[in-house]
């Protein structure tokens, strides 16, 4: 008998499967049956003194409402993000406007029942869970988001540009920052919030006039073709120096906020120690650990992304608890990584599309719910509103601009450099969370903040347009 014939012995026929699986359940039934019924009269302990609060309100189903706002933000800002790219703006302007666009400015207010199906009202959501929730969502998102920055910042670059760029971006952050100050002792005795010092009101409204949207103006020479250029270079140089000078003008005012005066020189000191132990400790170790991984092939160690992710979140952590915002402390670990290392390029490939697909436009949905444009209602405001846009034009182009030409640059490339610093986009919207967080800014100036935001990143690309003459496509003769 060959070895196959024997198999096919060996082998229980089909009927005595089916038996033996009809018995086996059978007896699994027939045994849970008898536990339920030796167990019928029992009698379970008594109810403790601590009970369950009461409500007449069925219980929020968060997650439901988490997704379906993901899912409605991700689409919209997909669709609008196109939509932008076709009439030759950056995406991130129809992501911002997806977020307003689900929030109670347009959405809530023409079919309040749709917004609620993203996000319940105070009634169906007493405690606030599901916007809660999707803060927490956005906060990761945004904090890996910076860390991805902080990987794309060109530190041999910035110094190789410090020369030429270092004035044009001191007078891009010292004419807005100034004019914006100024700009709060008219807006101060209306749109302040109740109890925010004058100081503190000031020197957000400074710092909130002085950011550049590094990563949008990156995008935008990137599409233009304009990165590798003397202008795109400066630009870049720029813009960097800009963001790592706002930022750590905006973690002092931080700091102001939520101490008193006594204790903002404990947390200077502790976010000095902290970036003494990053420069000095953490970059040349990441400096050591990529020259490892260089001369090894092969995708990066399990335990080299998980320990990358572990830095970013304790390094998040470590300025949260400093008192200068989670922020900071991803930007930073991001900006001592070597830039042009295996990490770097890893983690930038594998992680852009997640944080900027996926978790970034819970942080729009977010920015949405909270802005209120009917807060804007009236004529006054508006003129408010146009204010806010005129002085914030006025210092970030005008002075990146003639500091730009004081240094030799020409008309044309002084005001195209003008432009590209005016560029604000999803760092400006970062900053304000941050402010209406803290109880710096109201709903109201928040909403023209935001505005601001939007229409001076709308400025960029067609001034950029009119001014620098497309580059050549490859090949062309």
């Amino acid at each position: 008998m060959s070895q196959v014939d024997t198999l096919r012995v060996a082998r229980p026929s089909a009927l005595i499967s089916a038996a033996a699986y009809i018995t086996l359940l059978a007896a699994g039934i027939g045994l849970v049956a008898l536990v339920c019924r030796t167990g019928a009269d029992l009698t379970a302990p008594a109810t403790t003194a601590i009970a369950a609060p009461t409500s007449t309100a069925p219980p929020v189903d968060v997650v439901l409402h988490v997704m379906a706002t993901l899912v409605a933000v991700i689409f919209l800002g997909t669709v609008l993000g196109r939509l932008c790219r076709w009439v030759g703006q950056p995406p991130v302007i129809g992501e911002v406007i997806a977020g307003i666009v689900l929030g109670p400015s347009l959405l809530g207010a023409v079919w309040p029942q749709g917004m609620h199906f993203l996000i319940p009202s105070a009634a169906a959501d007493p405690k606030g869970q599901v916007p809660a929730a999707i803060k927490a969502v956005s906060t990761i998102g945004v904090v890996l988001y910076m860390f991805l920055v902080g990987l794309e910042l060109n530190a041999a670059r910035l110094r190789k540009q410090m020369h030429s760029a270092v004035a044009v971006s001191h007078a891009s952050i010292v004419a807005p920052f100034v004019l914006g100050s100024a700009l709060a002792l008219a807006l101060y005795p209306t749109l302040a919030p109740a109890g925010v010092p004058f100081t503190n009101f000031a020197l957000f409204m400074g710092v909130a006039m002085s950011i550049t949207a590094f990563p949008v103006l990156a995008r935008i020479l990137t599409d233009r073709k304009m990165e590798r250029t003397e202008l795109g270079t400066v630009a870049l140089g720029c813009a960097a120096a800009d963001d790592v000078t706002a930022w750590c003008l905006l973690a002092l005012i931080v700091g102001l906020a939520q101490s008193q005066v006594s204790s903002v020189v404990a947390i200077a000191a502790q976010a000095a120690l902290f970036v003494a132990v990053m420069v000095l400790v953490a970059r040349p170790l990441a400096a050591r650990l990529n020259s490892r991984l260089d001369a090894t092939p092969g995708p990066l160690p399990p335990l080299v992304v998980s320990g990358t992710f572990l830095a970013v979140l304790a390094s998040a952590l470590a300025t949260e608890a400093i008192g200068i915002h989670a922020l900071f402390g991803a930007f930073l670990l991001g900006a001592v990584v070597p830039h042009d290392g295996r990490i770097a390029k890893e983690f930038t490939t594998k992680l852009k599309d997640p944080v900027t697909v996926l978790l970034l436009p819970a942080f729009f949905a977010y920015t949405g719910m909270r802005m209120q444009i009917g807060l804007v209602s009236s004529a006054g405001d508006w003129l408010w509103c146009g204010a806010i846009v005129l002085v914030a034009t006025v210092g970030k182009f005008g002075g990146a601009m003639i500091a730009a030409r004081l240094t030799g640059q020409s008309w044309r490339d002084s005001a195209a450099l003008g432009a590209l610093m005016n560029t604000r986009g999803l760092m400006e919207l970062i900053a304000l969370n941050i402010g209406l967080d803290l109880g710096v800014i109201s709903p109201t100036l928040f909403a023209m903040m935001v505005i601001m935001a939007l229409v001076t990143t709308a400025m960029t690309s067609p001034i950029v347009g009119l001014l620098v003459p497309p580059a050549p496509e490859e090949g062309a003769s």
